[in-house]
């Protein structure tokens, strides 16, 4: 498979002139890449060290809005600099765009070059090297789904994004025919994110019209949501480059199934598998009832980072494939969570509650450090709920708005132990400035709802 690239690789290509653009790329707190084109040239000689940009980077929002309240920077501080530092081990090419490359950067203090706490790739590396302290790695694998439609961003834009046509006209989960309709986009997707070194395994048609869904091999934790954010980059913009557009908003019509980002996990130790029992009887092992254990118990707690829009928890319905419910089940798509593999050496939890809209940094380092206080301790996990999970009673209820899932970020002592009480006031903030921009809004709904009967 071709791969990343080493900066020796790199410079050959830039004397050759095979590449001469490099994209010098930071993650936000949206999950977005952002960041700098160099002149190849310019960046093999001296900005592969390093580079800067505004610290707004890490305090705004969809809208690039810069809200006040945030502790790290402010109009009265002067939006100052970070400095964003290239990662050299990251370095690919990137084939739909013609003589690039691209790099991803860590954030960095400007006067101390320490990691910055809030940036998102620096808040999954905390958790890692926590996890590495246990003696363990962690292998995790994302599912993007999304939506394609057949008119362009400008075009469903100035038409005010209504009236919105999918690419295709019925529900196509797994349907080969109406995704070969589809290939001029979707084989070009894969090829050119295998082509830079992503290990793509499949796509397939999802459960709606015009949705899709890409499946990546699971990987180091790291790696998996660099993988994501590229591959959710590469999408959208190869949609843009045929004419169309893609989206991950979760829930773009209320009649129509919404869009997750389901999320495989496991443990490993020294190359082997620690998830696995073959004497349990679903082939589970006490490490891995823990960690689930704590997966499940602080799901409230971290169902922010999972669904950090309104919109997210849209999706959350009976009879869609998207859970209501924490707790877990055997091979059931009715559960938040579900085991997979049992009995296997594949055996994993897989997380259903994040939406396509999540970042993947902020989710994995939330599950990785729950996930770890359930081994910490030693938490005993509940038998598994059998049957339709969206009417057990019993069961724990996901956070249904984002106004709920703010304040059980805010007030959660976990994840304060677990990520800093700046980095939980951080992204508290990030949650309720969406909150309060939500409620400032005035809906079509409301306008048809009341116009006339009110």
């Amino acid at each position: 498979m071709p791969g990343t690239l080493s900066f020796d690789d790199l410079k050959s290509r830039v004397t050759d002139g095979t590449i001469d653009t490099v994209l010098v790329c930071m993650v936000d707190m949206q999950g977005r890449l952002m960041g700098k084109r160099f002149h190849a040239v310019n960046f093999v000689e001296t900005s592969y060290e390093e580079t800067h940009c505004c610290n707004y980077l890490l305090a705004t929002d969809l809208e690039m809005a810069t809200p006040e309240g945030y502790a790290a920077t402010s109009w009265r501080a002067g939006y100052g600099d970070y400095v964003i530092k290239p990662d050299l081990g990251t370095i690919r090419p990137v084939p739909w765009l013609e003589g690039t490359a691209m790099v991803l950067c860590d954030v960095l203090d400007h006067h101390t070059h320490a990691p910055v706490p809030h940036s998102p790739r620096a808040m999954l590396k905390k958790q890692i090297t926590r996890l590495a302290e246990m003696g363990f790695d962690a292998m995790m694998a994302t599912e993007l789904e999304f939506f394609l439609f057949a008119d362009s961003l400008d075009k469903i834009r100035e038409g005010g994004f209504r009236d919105l046509r999918p690419i295709s006209g019925y529900n196509e989960d797994y349907n080969i025919f109406q995704t070969t309709k589809e290939e001029n986009v979707m084989r070009p997707i894969r090829n050119h994110l295998y082509a830079a070194g992503l290990p793509i395994e499949n796509s397939k048609g999802e459960a709606e019209a015009g949705q899709e869904e890409l499946n990546i091999r699971y990987s180091p934790a790291l790696d998996c949501a660099d993988y994501h954010t590229i591959a959710k980059h590469a999408v959208k913009e190869i949609a843009w480059q045929h004419g169309i557009a893609a989206t991950f908003l979760p829930k773009w019509h209320r009649d129509r199934v919404g869009s997750s980002s389901h999320v495989h996990q496991s443990l490993w130790q020294e190359g082997k598998a620690m998830f696995v029992d073959a004497d349990d009887d679903l082939g589970m092992s006490d490490l891995m009832k823990h960690y689930m254990a704590g997966l499940i118990a602080y799901a409230p707690d971290y169902t922010y980072f999972l669904a950090p829009y309104v919109n997210s928890y849209k999706r959350f319905a009976k009879g869609t494939f998207a859970p209501t419910k924490t707790v877990w089940s055997v091979d059931n798509r009715t559960a938040g969570f579900r085991l997979c593999g049992e009995n296997t050496k594949g055996v994993r939890v897989e997380c259903r509650i994040g939406g396509s809209d999540l970042n993947p940094y902020l989710a994995q380092a939330a599950m990785l450090a729950a996930g770890m206080r359930g081994i910490e301790d030693k938490m005993v996990l509940a038998p598994p709920t059998r049957g339709d999970v969206y009417e057990d009673a019993g069961a724990g209820d996901i956070p249904q708005t984002l106004r709920a899932a703010t304040e059980n970020l805010r007030k959660s002592d976990f994840l304060r132990a677990a990520m800093g009480d700046d980095v939980v006031d951080h992204y508290t903030r990030c949650a309720e400035w969406e909150q309060e921009e939500f409620d400032r809004a005035v809906t079509d709904w409301e306008i048809a709802r009341g116009f006339e009967r009110a």
